[in-house]
């Protein structure tokens, strides 16, 4: 399995396919623009936190590539429920979405023991 760091950037990549190929209605532009910060955020917030300059501030950074973990899971189901994009589009991507929350909260809680 590729490491964490390789895992968000591809996903990030993943999220940045999907909004280019979004309708170009307003409803689904709007959408895409809040997937496309909250889904890239992760990955960048991950490199962030990698150079923390403390426990802390490791810590800190991590909470926040969950809560945006959490964010683009709600706006992939958004664009599923409203029926913007099909179901079996972003199956695999709301699957993946739900894996890197479960390791983001397990990592965050972790930290949170430790500190």
């Amino acid at each position: 399995m590729a490491d964490l760091s390789e895992r968000l950037y591809n996903f990030a990549l993943k999220i940045v396919q999907l909004v280019r190929v979004l309708p170009k209605e307003l409803s689904a532009f709007e959408i895409g623009r809040q997937l496309l910060r909250s889904g890239t955020s992760i990955a960048a917030n991950y490199e962030e936190a990698k150079a923390g300059f403390s426990r802390e501030d490791f810590t800190y950074k991590m909470s926040i590539c969950f809560k945006e973990a959490k964010e683009t899971n709600f706006w992939l189901r958004i664009l599923r429920d409203s029926k913007i994009i099909g179901e079996s589009s972003l199956k695999d991507l709301i699957a993946e979405s739900d894996e890197i929350q479960k390791i983001l909260a397990q990592s965050v809680k972790t930290l949170k023991n430790k500190n």
